[in-house]
């Protein structure tokens, strides 16, 4: 099953992809939460609920999926929980040796983008650059959760264009602040339920496409922390609520590590693609 969120009157809306179509959960079925995060929380029953509702569509429930304004899937996680440096030829294009432990950072919510909508380059620098992101989501919560149970919490599967302003980055050991303009990550289109999905996103082709041309291109095979040990080694620290976000690391091939170095810039389409999860599509524009 795909989620989705989609604009109805200014408000992000919950959908479910069938073919060409999106079932507007709010018509389908009103007494469900109207978020992801709460939709999660209430368990098993109001996924199968979801599930009969995109299957029976009510008359007036069911839209073209064209000409849909998309808004990230869970645009209101209650945490979004970043890897750095989880796959060793990324590491080594960077001049960075291989992490003992995870690299985890904190994104907030005012960076999230919708599938389609523009990611917003920074009018402070030059260096906007892309990564392609496998997404987990969280579907039950969890605080010490050990490795061989990992996958009874991850609810779905979603990709992530994790934008990064490289020279902010750098300016401090945390990579908070190039990790965090407003509107520097794209999310979306949907959320693939973990049934539809290999289990921990393995063996899955990941791709970014910059105007066309082919930039990354690897295979999920190739992370070196998994995730069964990114849910242990994160929930060791934070309890897991439903609706979080973690988003798994990039491979080789960024734009900083080129030479010369590829930037993101105003006019460019940049594609995010992870196998069997979707392809995440976002216009550059300039900071107004």
């Amino acid at each position: 099953m795909r989620l989705l969120a989609f604009d109805k009157s200014g408000t992000p809306t919950l959908g479910v992809r069938r073919g060409d179509e999106v079932v507007d959960l709010s018509v389908a079925n009103g007494a469900l939460p109207s978020d992801v995060p709460g939709l999660l929380a209430a368990g098993p029953d109001a996924m199968d609920a979801v599930r009969a509702a995109a299957d029976n569509p009510v008359a007036g429930s069911a839209l073209p999926s064209s000409g849909l304004i998309y808004h990230p899937p869970v645009w209101n996680p209650g945490k979004i929980i970043c890897v750095g440096l989880n796959y060793a030829d990324h590491a080594a294009e960077a001049s960075l040796e291989k992490p003992e432990y995870p690299v985890l950072f904190l994104r907030v919510t005012t960076t999230l983008v919708g599938h389609e909508q523009p990611l917003i380059a920074p009018s402070c620098s030059e260096q906007f650059d892309y990564e392609a992101e496998m997404v987990l989501v969280i579907g039950k919560a969890g605080r010490h959760i050990g490795a061989p149970n990992a996958f009874d919490h991850i609810a779905a599967y979603s990709v992530f264009n994790e934008g990064s302003v490289r020279d902010y980055q750098f300016k401090s050991q945390t990579w908070t602040s190039g990790k965090n303009f407003d509107g520097t990550g794209g999310f979306g289109p949907d959320l693939v339920t973990a049934d539809e999905v290999p289990p921990g996103g393995k063996g899955l082709r990941i791709q970014t496409r910059l105007n066309g041309e082919t930039l990354q291109d690897a295979n999920t095979d190739d992370m070196m922390f998994e995730v069964p040990e990114l849910i242990e080694t994160i929930s060791e620290v934070m309890t897991l609520q439903p609706g979080d976000v973690i988003v798994s690391g990039t491979p080789s091939g960024v734009g900083f590590a080129r030479k010369p170095p590829i930037w993101m810039k105003p006019g460019d389409t940049c594609e995010v693609e992870v196998e069997q999860v979707g392809l995440l599509s976002n216009p550059i524009i300039a900071e107004s």
